[in-house]
This record gives structure tokens, C-alpha cells and sequence, in this order.
């Protein structure tokens, strides 16, 4: 393609991104994010990344576009709101709010994609790349870079309509569009609710996160036989996951229910069974957890994770 911009188009994208149930979008210039290299820089060389070595590898990649599309121009950033109006029931085995539904990779996926399939049936020469945090992409940064929110004390993206209950995602594109410049400030202030609020002590400063102290990571992302005795000791019935942090937060007093019925909890569950998971095969697993989020932790870390909440009960 030529270097015109295509005056107009992204107004039109946004208001297509809305109609296909998006609930904010942003488009910036794909440039590099150079004071975000620093700090996600900063962040790997005190090892709060844990055993994720993938978030260590290509830092170049993960903080340039250009290097993950060739020829990339613009990145489209969306947010979409996954609140859905339920609650835990008090027992352990609770599920993060994230993964009660579908897989926020396929309905955020496949949002993006209808988004590209009509941005490229209006602009032929287009190309791009859907991304849903599997691409080596720092999705929080560029949110903020777009304007949509702005990184809460628990390093969560905040955004002033909705809280902190909502997915991001990328369209990177060869093309080149009316940009926007708008970045929402930090609206924290003095609050530390979510820091207090962490049993683990996982932020370990405002916006830093130590994973290898957080219930989320021990729960989701940790691949050892045995969580760590300082997660059991403060695991508060989370079998998957930890949403503490934002749960607390005081701009969650704007959560709104979404509109996306495959975020709803599937099964109606907002726990499971701890001990139907301490007696799941794994056919069943499978047939349970197929195009869902918690199949992320495998079955072997479900059942760990059942297992040091069984034994904490006595």
C-alpha cells in the first residue's frame, strides 16, 4: 500500500467495533513502546515473571509491532466487558471471574476477526494480524497508549466506565488511519485498597506485581507438583485463579452486566467441586473444560490445586 492515509476509515472501524459488541476502541500509530521496555526490562530482571520464561523471550518483538507484522502501521485496540451480574456462593473452589464462560481467547478472537474480514472488505489492500494475548504483544501498555484506561496499583487495566472487568485485544494493521492521541490519566490517587487487600503480598509496590507471590499465577500458571506453602496458607478457597485485587477496587462500583451471553458462567458455575475435581478423569475434563479458559492450568494443576485446598480444611 502507499503512504496516504485513509482519511475517514477510522471512525468507520470504530463505530463497526462497537456494532460487533466491543465496548471501547483506540487506534494509535504502531510505534515502539520504548518506556515500557524499560520497565517490563526492569520487571524480568527481578524475576517476577516466575517460571512464564515466554514473557523473557523477544523482548524487541513484544514492544515493536513492526516486528510482529512487517509493514505495520496502526494498531486497533479494543476492550470488551466481561462482568457478568454473579457472585461466589462461599464455598471453596472458586473460579476467577474471567474463566466462568467461553475462552476469552475464541469470543474476543472472533470479534476481532469479523472486525478485520470487514476493514479488509473496505479497503482491499489491507492486511493485519488479530491479536488476543497470545501474540508476543503487551496488550495493557497499548490499551493505555490508545486512551482506554490507564494501569491500576494491581497492574490491572482500569478503565472509567466499566472498572477493571474487561478483555483487551489488537488488530495490527499495514495501514494507516486518523490517530488517537487522547491518554487517560491515573486515576488511583492515594487509594492502596487493592495492595492492602492482596493476602500474599503479591504487589509488592504500587503497579508492580511479584507473580511468584500471586494466587493467580501459583493456581493457573505454576507447573509444580505442590503450590507454595505461603499460597496455601493465604488461598482463600481459589481453586483458579484470584480477582482480590479487583474485587476491592472502588472503580468496580461502575461494573455493568455485559452484553457477550458467552461470558455468562457456564453450568451456572461460579465454583466447582473440589472434590469432583479430585475425581476427575480426564475424558471428563476434556469434554468439561473444552474451549474454556481453565483448561490453562491442565488437569493435573486443578487437581493440585483441589487438593491443597482439601487439605487446608483438614
Amino acid at each position: 500500500m502507499d503512504n496516504d492515509r485513509v482519511d475517514g476509515t477510522a471512525a468507520k472501524i470504530k463505530a463497526q467495533a462497537l456494532t460487533l459488541g466491543f465496548d471501547k476502541v483506540g487506534i494509535v500509530p504502531a510505534i515502539p513502546l520504548s518506556t515500557e521496555r524499560e520497565r517490563l526490562s526492569d520487571w524480568l530482571d527481578r524475576g517476577y515473571h516466575g517460571e512464564m520464561a515466554w514473557l523473557a523471550r523477544d523482548p524487541e518483538k513484544r514492544t515493536d509491532p513492526k516486528l510482529v507484522v512487517p509493514g505495520a502501521r496502526s494498531v486497533i485496540v479494543v476492550a470488551v466487558n466481561y462482568y457478568t451480574d454473579h457472585k461466589h456462593d462461599g464455598s471453596p473452589g472458586k473460579i476467577s471471574r474471567y474463566a466462568w464462560g467461553d475462552d476469552y481467547h475464541d469470543v474476543v478472537g472472533d470479534k476481532l476477526k469479523s472486525l478485520l474480514a470487514w476493514i479488509r472488505s473496505e479497503i482491499p489492500d489491507a492486511e493485519g494480524r488479530v491479536c488476543v494475548d497470545t501474540a508476543p504483544m503487551m496488550d495493557k501498555a497499548w490499551a493505555v497508549r490508545s486512551g482506554l484506561g490507564w494501569i491500576g496499583k494491581h497492574s490491572n487495566v482500569i478503565t472509567k466506565e466499566l472498572g477493571s472487568w474487561v478483555f483487551i485485544g489488537e488488530i495490527i494493521l499495514n495501514i494507516e488511519l486518523d490517530y488517537d492521541h487522547q491518554i487517560v490519566e491515573d486515576h488511583c490517587g492515594t487509594c492502596t485498597a487493592c495492595i492492602d487487600a492482596c493476602p500474599t503480598g503479591a504487589i509488592v509496590e504500587p503497579y508492580v506485581v511479584d507473580s511468584r507471590k500471586c494466587i493467580s499465577y501459583a493456581t493457573i500458571e505454576l507447573r509444580t507438583d505442590e503450590l507454595p506453602p505461603k499460597i496455601i496458607e493465604h488461598q482463600e478457597g481459589w481453586l483458579y485463579g484470584c480477582d482480590i485485587c479487583q474485587d476491592v477496587c472502588p472503580w468496580n462500583r461502575f461494573e455493568t452486566p455485559s452484553g457477550e451471553p458467552r461470558f455468562e458462567p457456564r453450568n451456572g458455575e461460579t465454583t466447582l467441586d473440589i472434590e469432583a475435581v479430585a475425581e476427575m478423569s480426564h475424558e471428563e475434563y476434556v469434554g468439561r473444560f473444552r474451549r474454556s479458559a481453565i483448561k490453562r492450568t491442565k488437569l493435573t494443576g486443578l487437581k493440585r490445586n483441589a487438593k491443597a485446598l482439601k487439605d487446608a480444611m483438614g
